[in-house]
């Protein structure tokens, strides 16, 4: 049966731009620790990238709120928004980091997994540029989940070396929990790719 009211296909839309903010965020992450100066004003920029993120996540809120249609699942709508959202957070609060530890230095290692990050948003906003066929977007989910696999592995290296090498009891807390933050970016962003796999299997 054809419903007489037509599906809000605009989510995918929003969904898009959210996921373009959340990567050039991430990628402002990556160039700072890769180049590590200018911290303040390079910091206030991801803070401009995560607001901008806030106020389309509660314009897809909204927008869910006020649709009687949704192209999928409105739990489903939800939770996308929220868990991409999450990923900025997170990026935005390894940034707060840096700054408020007057970080003066940072490891390798805090760049490489930055990068994961990267690597799974790009992943993200392919997989919800093919929402809306629905045809594609698993591969991406799954690319994000083992992107996800290799920054555990990063991590677990990089908290090892630290202990092992690093002698001032301070430092080692603060370089620990940039990493822990990072880390816990890419968990997000596999969070995501959950939400999108669940979306494309109840479809199927």
């Amino acid at each position: 049966m054809v419903s007489l009211v037509p599906r809000d296909n605009k989510f995918f839309h929003m969904f898009a731009d959210l996921s373009a903010e959340i990567t050039e965020g991430a990628r402002v992450l990556t160039e700072l620790l890769k180049d590590y100066r200018d911290v303040s004003a390079r910091v206030a920029r991801i803070k401009q990238h995560e607001h901008t993120a806030d106020e389309l996540t509660h314009a897809i809120l909204t927008r869910l709120n006020q649709t009687f249609i949704t192209p999928f699942d409105r739990e489903d709508v939800h939770r996308l928004a929220s868990s991409l959202d999450d990923v900025l957070d997170f990026v935005n609060a390894a940034g707060d980091r840096l700054v408020m530890y007057n970080i003066k230095q940072v490891p390798p290692d805090a760049a490489e997994l930055s990068q994961i990050i990267v690597r799974q948003t790009e992943e993200l906003g392919k997989a919800v540029s093919k929402l809306e066929k629905h045809q594609g977007v698993l591969e991406h989910c799954v690319e994000i989940n083992a992107l996800e696999n290799e920054a555990d592995r990063v991590t677990r290296k990089a908290i090892a070396y630290l202990f092992e090498h690093e002698k001032d009891p301070i430092q080692l807390i603060k370089i620990k929990e940039l990493y822990e933050t990072l880390e816990i970016a890419t968990d997000k962003a596999e969070d995501a790719a959950n939400v999108l796999e669940a979306v494309v299997l109840k479809s199927a």
